[in-house]
């Protein structure tokens, strides 16, 4: 890319909406894997990444949880932290946070536009325009590196691992939760080519925490771990936890890693979020104990214990009880089914579902249909949302071998109005759930929540 021209700025950006326009109308570029496009960026910008420490998140599901954990607990310990995740629940600023605040909206006006010029020139050559990840992944780099300084980055992958955009960096400490089948399209149908992909994150020397449970997944991360001379740190060998109590109200675990055994309570529900706070305590342990981090104990329960994150077996409604969980993939079904019976106590469970058009349904009908009561099909306000119908299709397909006998299946278009039927429909001694996409989980937590500035959004 040649030199920028003056008057570059004539055109520039006037508003924090015009920048989340601009930024989100590069959606219309796709999801384009690689890293050339963002190398040649960050050149340009003099390689302000490499400035920071990072702690790089990859994995399925749980890594918004587990980027919680991590985030809450350093700021717990006294560092301050700047932390980088997709999608977002209420508003794009979400994404880029520093010490749990979003970042101002003037400051990603000015960040957006200074970026602009060079994605104008390099859609100009044969590498194409960058696109909205790729943009945001820059604003993220140049907000942290350049306005706010944070002593460490929480980095959450945003697809895949390997020719993901965050890819860029090279962080103090990996950590991939765990495998699943979601992003088949892009990341391969099978558990070993999503392990290879997710396992792309392992840079050469820097240790790795891991949950993942599959053999082939496994297997992966030994031999990736191995060649690149890092050091693996894998759920049910080098360290472990074991929960003491289960309660609405949260969980009393112990973890047990190769330096020391710790008790914890953590107020996320769900054997799952058991899961990620061990993952999250051994990356600690691995700050604390190699990369002289000063964790103090008392600090670190406290950590854990106020560690919250939105959507996420969530109960954001008391009367009626409405939980509200992003499930959108089998392995997420799976775990949200186990953690409702294990969790709440209930007469009916009533369960409104809205999703994309490219996840695996059916595996995630197998999984949740066995508990439902009463079924609420419906759209969420999406471009890439599935036809309620369709859903219904598959719905009444798998209903004689999955679904309980006497269920109710209703379908209601308009989430708004199938929000209202969940509602009115859960009475004071049963469960109202909301799953499914994220993106329509954004839109009920603002409604249910009564918040007015919600802009849900990848």
């Amino acid at each position: 890319m040649g030199a920028l021209n003056e008057g570059e700025n004539d055109s520039a950006l006037q508003s924090y909406d015009e920048a989340v326009e601009w930024i989100n109308g590069l959606i219309a570029f796709g999801i384009r894997p690689g890293l050339e496009r963002i190398s040649l960026l960050m050149d340009r910008l003099g390689n302000p990444h490499r400035r920071l420490k990072f702690i790089h998140v990859a994995g399925t599901n749980g890594k918004g949880s587990s980027c919680a954990f991590l985030t809450r607990t350093l700021l717990e310990c006294g560092y301050s932290v700047g932390t980088y995740t997709s999608p977002y629940i209420t508003k794009f600023t979400n994404r880029f946070q520093y010490n749990g605040q979003d970042i101002p909206e003037e400051t990603l006006l000015n960040l957006a536009n200074r970026i602009r010029p060079y994605v104008a020139e390099m859609a100009e050559t044969e590498h194409g325009s960058l696109t909205m990840f790729e943009v945001s992944t820059a604003i993220a780099i140049l907000y942290f590196a350049e306005e706010c300084y944070p002593d460490v980055v929480v980095w959450e992958t945003g697809l895949g691992g390997r020719m993901d955009v965050t890819n860029i960096v090279t962080p103090i400490v990996s950590l991939i939760t765990n495998i699943g089948m979601d992003h088949t399209d892009v990341l391969g149908d099978t558990v070993e080519q999503i392990s290879r992909e997710k396992a792309g994150i392992i840079k050469p020397g820097v240790p790795v925490v891991s949950c993942v449970e599959q053999p082939e997944a496994i297997a992966v991360m030994k031999e990736t771990a191995k060649r690149q001379n890092s050091s693996l740190y894998l759920l049910g060998e080098q360290f472990s936890f074991e929960r003491l109590q289960v309660g609405d109200m949260g969980q009393t675990l112990i973890f047990r890693g190769p330096f020391r055994e710790f008790e914890m309570n953590i107020s996320m529900l769900g054997e799952h979020q058991s899961k990620n706070a061990a993952g999250a305590m051994m990356v600690l342990e691995v700050l604390r104990q190699y990369m002289a981090f000063v964790l103090e104990d008392e600090d670190v329960v406290r950590g854990f214990r106020e560690t919250r994150w939105a959507g996420r077996l969530e109960q954001v409604s008391a009367e009626p009880r409405i939980v509200l969980d992003g499930a959108h993939n089998p392995e997420g079904a799976e775990m949200l089914a186990k953690s409702i019976r294990e969790t709440f106590s209930y007469r009916k469970l009533n369960l409104m579902m809205g999703m994309l058009a490219n996840k695996h349904h059916r595996g995630y009908l197998q999984h949740i249909l066995p508990i439902v009561d009463t079924l609420i099909l419906t759209e969420p306000d999406f471009r890439r949302k599935l036809d309620a119908e369709a859903l219904h299709d598959l719905v009444l397909e798998l209903k004689g071998s999955f679904a309980k006998p006497e269920i109710e299946i209703i379908v209601e278009r308009d989430w708004r109005k199938a929000l209202s039927l969940l509602e009115s429909r859960t009475e004071r001694e049963d469960l109202g759930v909301v799953t499914g996409t994220l993106y329509m989980i954004s839109d009920v937590r603002a409604t249910l929540l009564h918040q007015t500035d919600s802009e849900k959004g990848w």
